[in-house]
């Protein structure tokens, strides 16, 4: 469990995802990391903490660059108290790669495995989100004809990707020189939306968010989530691609998002954080009220405190 984001703006982004990070703190607070870009050229810093500890001036001016992808983390694979496994991460090759990753996946073992015997890449870490960064990496290598990339052979890519990665995953990712990236598992399990703003170039910019509260708390309107194992890129000019995955499934979201993790205040795949716990707080009442006597119950006491509205 962790928020990531992912800004394509027109003016320096630190600051933007830094702010970013801060409304996304509920989702992860044993590290956090931003990595932007200038040019060809990857600018990273990341630790563990919190955001406000993570980030001082100094750390701030040394990321330039108006697009960049910020992460916070809630280790729930790898080690708790390793900064090497706070995000983003970075590969060189192909292009170069910096990229964070919010989820689990379930065939990690065998991935690091093909990775090492097949696709000879080396995982210096216990994070899985590593393994997740290396099978696009290795991906975009197969797809790419020399040095050329376009949104088709970056969409082929995440498609080869999908169908080798198990479990739930919502990525964004920065390719050097070309664009950023952003695609959901094929179950839609954990959450991924976007949302636009128009700089004051009138030229517009995107942001991409674990939940629409961070969309909307630094002046972007939601647009919509991403569909199921869909993926979207907007490149250097500002155009913005997407490509849905012919086999993703149903849509199937994680019910801890709704029950604990998320913000109430965000709306996630077009359901009010909110709202849902009122209506499960309803359908309990309704339960209790079959099964037991009103004289039975001393106190109603919400656990955990995100139950409240229920």
């Amino acid at each position: 469990m962790c928020g990531v984001l992912g800004l394509a703006g027109q003016s320096p982004a630190n600051q933007l995802l830094y702010d970013g990070l801060l409304l996304l703190q509920h989702r992860g607070q044993d590290a956090a990391g931003i990595a932007t870009c200038s040019g060809r050229n990857f600018a990273v810093h990341k630790d563990s903490g919190l955001v406000r500890d993570v980030f001082r001036t100094r750390n701030m001016r040394a990321l330039p660059g108006n697009t960049g992808i910020g992460h916070v983390r809630y280790p729930t694979a790898g080690s708790a108290v390793c900064s090497e496994e706070a995000q983003p991460f970075y590969v060189n090759a192909p292009f170069g790669i910096t990229f964070a990753h919010n989820g689990n996946l379930t065939n990690t073992e065998q991935l690091k495995q093909e990775l090492f015997q097949r696709d000879r890449r080396h995982i210096n870490t216990d994070s899985d989100s590593e393994v997740l960064l290396n099978v696009l990496a290795h991906e975009l290598d197969n797809e790419a004809r020399g040095v050329s990339l376009d949104p088709d052979t970056i969409f082929r890519a995440v498609a080869t990707l999908h169908r080798r990665v198990r479990g739930a995953y919502a990525c964004v990712a920065e390719i050097s020189g070309y664009g950023l990236l952003a695609f959901r598992d094929p179950m839609g399990i954990r959450p991924l939306c976007y949302g636009v703003a128009e700089a004051a170039n009138g030229q517009t910019e995107y942001l991409i968010a674990s939940e629409s509260v961070a969309l909307e708390g630094m002046g972007f309107r939601l647009v919509r989530d991403l569909a199921p194992g869909e993926a979207v890129f907007i490149d250097m000019d500002g155009n913005f691609h997407s490509r849905l995955y012919e086999q993703a499934g149903p849509l199937t979201p994680c019910i801890f998002e709704y029950v604990y993790f998320a913000r109430p205040d965000s709306v996630i795949d077009g359901a009010s954080v909110y709202d849902v716990r009122l209506k499960l707080g309803e359908n309990l009442a309704e339960t209790v009220a079959r099964q037991m006597q009103a004289g039975d119950i001393d106190v109603v006491i919400p656990i955990p405190e995100t139950s409240r509205p229920s």
